[in-house]
C-alpha cells in the first residue's frame, strides 16, 4: 500500500487516533500546567535582564498549554489537523523579542507543549526539570558579577585623569563622542554586586560633568 493510499484511507475513516477520553484530556492539561509552572517560576526568580515582564512570563505558561492542545488535536484527527495547519499558517507574530534569552524560554515552552501533546509525559517532565536545573546552576555560577554601562561626560582637558580612573577597573570601550569642549565616553564594566563606588570617585574628578551607571543587557547601540 502506497503512502497516498494510506492518507486516502485515513481521510475516509476520518480519524487517526480517537483516544480523547476525559481522563486523557485532564492528564494532558495537568502535565502542561505542571511543566509550564516550572518554566514560570524559573523565569521569575532567576530573571537576568533589566526589566522583568510578567506578561511575557504568563505567555510562557499559555504557550505550553495551548501547544499541547494543538498537538493533541492534530493526533486525534487527520482532516482536522490539515485544517488547523491551514488556519495557523495565516497567523503572523510581529512582536519583537529584545532579549535573546527570552527566545530560549519561548522554545522551551513550545517544545514542552509538543512533547506533552504527543503523549510523552515522562519525557516532558524529566526534560523540563533537567533544563530548569541546568539554567539555575548557570545563573548561580554567573551571578557574582553584574555588567553595566558607564557613561562619563567630561571636559577635554581632563581626558588623561578620567582614563587613569577607568584603568583601575576592567572596562571595554563602547563609544566615544567628542564635542567642541567636552568628551563623552561609554564603557562596559563588570563588577561585583554593590561594588559601584568607583562611580563616585570618577564624579569627584574636576571637570567631570556627569557619570551615569546603567545595567547592560546587550540591547545598547
Amino acid at each position: 500500500m502506497s503512502i497516498s493510499d494510506i492518507i486516502k484511507q485515513s481521510m475516509e475513516q476520518g480519524t487517526v487516533n480517537t483516544n480523547l477520553s476525559a481522563s486523557n484530556i485532564i492528564v494532558t492539561a495537568l502535565a502542561a500546567l505542571l511543566c509550564s509552572l516550572v518554566i514560570y517560576f524559573v523565569y521569575k526568580f532567576f530573571f537576568r535582564g533589566a526589566v522583568y515582564s510578567e506578561n511575557f512570563n504568563i505567555l510562557n505558561v499559555l504557550l505550553c498549554i495551548v501547544t499541547s492542545f494543538i498537538i493533541t488535536t492534530i493526533r486525534s484527527d487527520l482532516m482536522l489537523s490539515l485544517g488547523m495547519v491551514g488556519a495557523l499558517s495565516i497567523v503572523r507574530f510581529r512582536s519583537a523579542v529584545k532579549d535573546p534569552l527570552d527566545i530560549g524560554f519561548l522554545f522551551w515552552s513550545i517544545s514542552t507543549g509538543i512533547a506533552i501533546g504527543a503523549g510523552l509525559f515522562p519525557f516532558a517532565v524529566i526534560t523540563t526539570i533537567c533544563i530548569a536545573v541546568i539554567y539555575i546552576v548557570i545563573s548561580l555560577l554567573s551571578s557574582g558579577k553584574n555588567t553595566y554601562l558607564l557613561v562619563v561626560k567630561y571636559t577635554a582637558e581632563k581626558d588623561s585623569d578620567v582614563r587613569n580612573a577607568l584603568n583601575a577597573i576592567k572596562n571595554t570601550l563602547k563609544s566615544k563622542n567628542v564635542y567642541k569642549d567636552c568628551i563623552e565616553l561609554t564603557v562596559q564594566v563588570s563588577v561585583k554586586k554593590g561594588k559601584t563606588g568607583f562611580v563616585n570617585k570618577i564624579s569627584e574628578i574636576e571637570g567631570v560633568e556627569s557619570a551615569i551607571l546603567v545595567e547592560y543587557t546587550g540591547d545598547y547601540l
